[in-house]
């Protein structure tokens, strides 16, 4: 397959903001000059450790490790190839890619089919809502409230109900069967490929970048055997456990919040109800409970450092919808943000209530949440009968522990007094029984000590990665580090000549010296793309460490500053190597005769070396 020219792929990521392609899915927030941070996507933490830096296009996780530039990232969460993931920014941004040997561009396949049929699906589908066929998904529709511009604007369509209609629509644009089965289109039976979705309301499920990745499908006839409810299967871009629905409309309004809210609800038709009534962070999931994998989704969109956000669940009034709540209470510590359950009037969904009683009462909701502990205490102590002493002493020992599990320690004691009062027993009493049962959560474990990991190929045991918080504490280590971490970060703004002289010699930390290799050796550091290559061809442990260097904020108030204070940095380098390698000569001196041209020598070079630091300092 023709491979893309390097100076087009260069050119695409020089014109692709990596800021915008990351902050699709990670909510981002100035972390110092140029640089933004955020919850890591790679991994789950609670206080942001990942940071982006725009002008290099890099970005590094303090926590994992993880690091790389725009093309990495999209094959590390996408799992795409570096062709698809090059191809996909340029298609972004209008650019038209060559190849080498001047071939063609390649017909690509893989995840990038997946999306292409999803989003020729979603068209077809859209398409077919027009038509006679589709008169009862419009009815259905209209009689939920709405209209022709709702469906427009969260791209539902109609599946017809004939055996193989979109798939003839697809082959016909050049989508083979098994590309279409692959994307969980089709399905194979009996009679052969046939329409997974047929006579159905198809809702496109997005990622949280707008790119279809599946569909949900509503039963309209009687005649159809199938479930109320029909999602896409799991496939390579398919994973119901990380897909919200309504996400990608959602997440700029989440991002922007203050308070920052998101709103669960349990439909398709409720996401809608509530975004066309005015509360447009709604989400829902996409034919499973409500879990961990959802979580670490919305958490990065959210940016979830704090408790100032808020997470609202809607649920039915019924024991099922009791059910999902309290399985969503469980994952609530999983959240820094603050967690509730909104109940509306007689039971019912966002999407009936805007229907019956209007938009205000759906954005009334809101008014009428409450807190999540509060909830799962109220359902625990329903299981008891309060009027006698053994119930309100079993209730009470049910639902210590929820109260124990509260981590803000301002709020624990007034969910004690709560709970107190829910029973009518002595808060003293309540307290003792919370505290025995943390006691109980915090119970010390047998500590498992692990064996040391060896490489399965060379058998030796692996040496972990070098980071800031592991360099030696010195006067000349500081240097050393600030100066590299200012010849990453702006190396490109400060003269050429200097930061050369700055890195010839040696530095005392080996770790620091190997990212000073990987600098030095740069061809060109005015060219866009340097650094990353530069950071790249560290040499393990210590390639992570200069990832650190490049991500960690500049100590300077602005980018002026930064790169006079870096300017500065290599001068002292300078400095330094003089000042050692005059003390090596004067030792030298000591052991040479005066008259000798040896001795001469070294005199005439103590000469430069005190004029070269005379102009060094006077710079």
């Amino acid at each position: 397959m023709p491979r893309i020219l390097q100076a087009d792929v260069d050119e695409v990521k020089a014109r692709t903001n990596i800021a915008d392609i990351i902050g699709e899915r990670v909510a981002l927030k100035s972390a110092g000059v140029g640089s933004l941070k955020g919850l890591c996507p790679f991994h789950d933490e609670k206080s942001p450790s990942f940071h982006v830096r725009q002008q290099v296009g890099y970005y590094h996780c303090f926590g994992c490790g993880e690091s790389g530039d725009v093309y990495s990232f999209l094959r590390e969460m996408d799992h795409v190839s570096f062709t698809e993931a090059v191809e996909r920014l340029a298609g972004r941004i209008g650019y038209t890619l060559h190849y080498e040997d001047g071939g063609a561009a390649p017909e690509t396949s893989g995840r990038s089919r997946l999306y292409a049929a999803n989003t020729a699906a979603a068209e077809f589908f859209r398409a077919q809502l027009l038509t006679p066929d589709a008169e009862a998904g419009r009815r259905f529709l209209g009689e939920r409230g709405f209209d022709a511009g709702a469906a427009a604007h969260f791209g539902v369509g109609f599946a017809p109900r004939g055996w193989d209609g979109m798939l003839k629509a697809l082959t016909a644009q050049g989508f083979t069967r098994e590309e279409l089965s692959n994307a969980g289109l089709v399905s194979t039976g009996q009679r052969g490929v046939y329409d997974r979705f047929r006579g159905r309301l198809v809702w496109p499920i997005r990622d949280v970048s707008g790119q279809t990745i599946g569909f949900g499908a509503r039963k309209l006839f009687d005649d159809d055997q199938g479930p109320k409810y029909l999602n896409t299967p799991e496939t390579p871009i398919y994973k119901k456990a990380q897909v919200l629905y309504g996400l990608d409309l959602a997440k700029r309004d989440i991002a922007r919040g203050d308070p920052r809210r998101v709103v669960v609800v349990e439909g398709y038709t409720d996401v809608m109800a509530c975004h066309l009534a005015g509360l447009t962070t709604a989400i829902a999931t996409c034919g499973t409970a409500f879990g961990t994998e959802h979580i670490k989704v919305l958490r990065r969109v959210m940016g979830d450092d704090n408790a100032s956000g808020e997470v609202v669940f809607t649920f039915d009034g019924d024991e099922a919808g009791q059910k999902a709540a309290l399985r969503a209470f469980t994952e609530d510590d999983r959240f820094n943000a603050q967690t509730f359950v909104a109940v509306a009037p007689d039971g019912m969904d966002p999407c009936d209530l805007r229907l019956q009683r209007g938009d205000a009462a759906v954005r009334g909701l809101m008014d009428t949440k409450q807190p999540m502990f509060e909830f799962a205490i109220d359902r625990k102590l329903g299981g008891f009968d309060l009027s006698t002493v053994e119930g309100r002493v079993g209730a009470l020992r049910a639902a210590a522990p929820i109260v124990a599990e509260i981590r803000d320690q301002l709020l624990r004691p007034g969910y004690e007094r709560v709970l107190a009062r829910r029973l009518g027993m002595d808060p003293t009493e309540v307290r003792s029984e919370v505290e025995r049962a943390a006691r109980g959560a915090s119970a010390p474990q047998q500590v498992r000590r692990e064996a040391p990991l060896i490489d399965a190929v060379t058998g030796a045991p692996v040496v972990a990665p070098v980071t800031l918080a592991s360099l030696p504490r010195s006067p000349d280590v500081a240097v050393e580090r600030d100066a590299l971490m200012g010849a990453l970060q702006y190396g490109h703004q400060v003269d050429q000549a200097l930061l050369n002289r700055a890195l010839e010699a040696p530095f005392r930390t080996p770790g620091l010296d190997a990212v000073r290799e990987a600098v030095a050796a740069a061809p060109d550091r005015t060219r866009a793309g340097w650094v990353t290559e530069a950071v790249n061809s560290v040499r393990e442990p210590y390639r992570s460490l200069a990832g650190e260097l490049l991500m960690t904020p500049f100590p300077a108030r602005d980018e002026e500053r930064a790169v006079a204070t870096v300017a500065d940095l290599t001068r002292r380098l300078v400095l330094r190597q003089l000042e050692r390698e005059k003390q090596e000569l004067l030792g030298a001196v000591q052991r040479v005769p005066a008259e000798s041209d040896g001795g001469r020598a070294l005199r005439m070079r103590l000469r430069d070396i005190d004029a070269e630091r005379q102009r060094f300092a006077e710079s």
